[in-house]
């Protein structure tokens, strides 16, 4: 699965060896080489000799466990993007995965299929930041994290700090639904007690800055009595 030139590996941090083949096989039917490691230990190591272009992080792995190895990663390589995979489904681990900037996270059990299309997606949005030609249109706005702007078609939409944390919190995850208590824990980190209109509020804000630069298209969603969505156009 290794080889010597590291330009475009993902590397697979996982203790399941069944696992971490079927994912290797899949990306590799996808035109991606990947590299394997089991053991927590091994992955800063390894790192600091070699850059792939994107890390598949267990959460639970012998010696240093994945949400701090997700942690060491952000610190040393802010670009570098992060998929976290976990087993534990606990609302507090996923959330915790995105505030230590995981780039996504997938559940376990999951399809190898669902893993690679998330790759892809998670990529398109790192190359797309780092001004590298992006030949996959199919990610339509683009976060520029260190300016806090969101660029659709070059035009940068001129959203507030709190808008832009939403837009950032609902692409990590795309077509997963937030609800409002959840998207409020990412507006305002100091725990503030606000209405739930507050977050109706800036999502309708968001919404109409993305119409003005994209008036036929709709990709902030909500789902009635439970949240919102992001959504991109297949």
């Amino acid at each position: 699965m290794s080889g010597n030139d590291t330009d475009g590996i993902i590397l697979i941090v996982e203790d399941e060896p069944k696992i971490a083949r079927l994912v290797a096989d899949y990306l590799t039917g996808s035109g991606f080489r990947s590299h394997h490691l089991e053991h927590g230990d091994d992955v800063m190591p390894w790192l600091d000799e070699q850059r792939p272009e994107l890390v598949l992080l267990d959460l639970m792995l012998p010696g240093t466990d994945g949400l701090t190895l997700c942690r060491l990663i952000r610190e040393r390589w802010p670009r570098l993007p992060v998929i976290m995979l976990t087993a534990r489904v606990e609302e507090v681990d996923r959330l915790l995965g995105l505030e230590l900037g995981a780039d996504d996270y997938i559940c376990k059990p999951f399809s190898p299929r669902e893993v690679v299309a998330r790759v892809k997606t998670v990529l398109r949005r790192s190359r797309a930041l780092n001004g590298e030609s992006v030949p996959d249109a199919g990610a339509p706005l683009v976060l520029d994290e260190d300016g806090w702007r969101a660029l659709a078609d070059g035009h940068d939409l001129g959203l507030t700090a709190v808008e832009f944390q939403l837009l950032k919190v609902m692409m990590s995850a795309p077509g997963r639904i937030f609800s409002r208590d959840q998207l409020m824990d990412h507006m305002y980190r100091d725990h503030r007690i606000v209405s739930e209109r507050t977050v109706d509020s800036h999502i309708k804000k968001l919404r109409r800055k993305i119409s003005d630069v994209w008036p036929e298209r709709e990709i902030i969603r909500s789902v009635y009595g439970v949240g919102y969505k992001y959504q991109p156009e297949e």
